[in-house]
């Protein structure tokens, strides 16, 4: 059986940062985000009898699998009662392991391919929480528009998966995503939070905060309110990072490019542009803006010596199947 899927990425407009149980990937707290249109992870799983062990291949270059994708896979046998090895190929069209949320497109594709080439229908909730099992944030990621993680209480995370908020139509959000002159980043997000939680003393502080973040994210999103909703993505994204530069050794994800967007963002802000900007675990900067800022907002980006390029994205769809076939 083979099966193609494509997921995009999400922006965490209320950051998922630390974890309650690191093997089941079950967060210390809750989180929304924003699924981005126009960028795009292609994954197709093809399980066949003739192999003797899983195979990835990662933007047409072979790759070893990780401890996560093999379990995301042994996952998916288990529950069609099946020990058929997988080929899997995953193509991104936008840089991989760069602060872009690759690994959440990547496992919320994976869920969905596996599980249908392995002859399985899951509904929405389980595909979401067998994407959980590869990265936390791929869970939002089975849904277009706007979704949010709820954390759960139970030991075995069947109770911690994501839902819909409001679909890709609600809201005609537009996104800029200025990406800086940067490789991949050193410390994985994985890593960033596991030291964050064990050492930075600014965790207390920040799971303190956290739930009001939520609560009026949810009404920013319900009301349509880009003032609120880009001020706490902001504020949220800031103190995220704040927790990670704390922690023991010093985590910084940003580079010089990071900066100066930041720096041109809030100029622009202050002279009357809707802009507001949140990074995840990376050094590329996220815009929030609105429909008559984004030309004027992109030119003055584009401008910036660090800025290599400038995506226009907004709210885009979920996880979806492209094809499947049989013998």
């Amino acid at each position: 059986m083979r099966a193609t899927a494509v997921a995009n990425p999400n922006l965490a407009l209320v950051k998922y940062w630390g974890k309650r149980d690191e093997k089941l990937i079950l967060p210390q707290h809750g989180s929304i985000s924003l699924t981005l249109q126009g960028l795009e992870t292609r994954t197709t799983v093809t399980f066949d009898q003739t192999l003797d062990h899983d195979d990835l291949c990662v933007n047409g270059e072979p790759a070893r699998p990780t401890g996560r994708v093999l379990g995301l896979l042994d996952g998916v046998r288990a529950l069609a009662g099946s020990a058929c090895r997988a080929r899997v190929e995953s193509e991104n069209s936008f840089p991989t392991a760069a602060g872009l949320a690759s690994s959440a497109s990547g496992f919320a594709a994976l869920a969905l391919a596996a599980s249908r080439a392995a002859g399985l229908t899951l509904d929405r909730p389980g595909l979401s929480r067998l994407a959980r099992q590869g990265s936390g944030s791929a869970c939002r990621s089975i849904y277009g528009g706007f979704a949010e993680w709820l954390p759960g209480s139970r030991p075995d995370g069947s109770d911690s998966f994501a839902e819909p908020l409001a679909p890709e139509e609600h809201w005609d959000l537009p996104v800029l995503i200025a990406l800086v002159r940067s490789g991949a980043k050193e410390v994985s997000s994985s890593q960033g939070m596991a030291r964050s939680v064990a050492t930075s003393p600014f965790y207390p502080a920040w799971r303190r905060q956290v739930d009001q973040d939520l609560d009026l994210v949810r009404r920013a999103i319900a009301e349509r309110d880009l003032n609120l909703l880009g001020r706490v993505a902001e504020e949220n994204a800031m103190r995220m990072h704040a927790v990670a530069m704390a922690a023991e050794p010093p985590i910084l994800y940003w580079s010089p490019g990071t900066i100066q967007v930041l720096e041109k963002v809030r100029a622009l802000r202050l002279a009357g542009l809707a802009a507001y900007p949140s990074m995840d675990a990376g050094p590329h900067v996220h815009v929030l803006t609105s429909r008559d800022s984004v030309a004027a907002l992109r030119v003055e980006l584009l401008a910036l010596g660090e800025v290599s390029e400038v995506r226009l994205s907004g709210p885009g769809p979920g996880a979806r199947l492209l094809d499947v076939a049989g013998p």
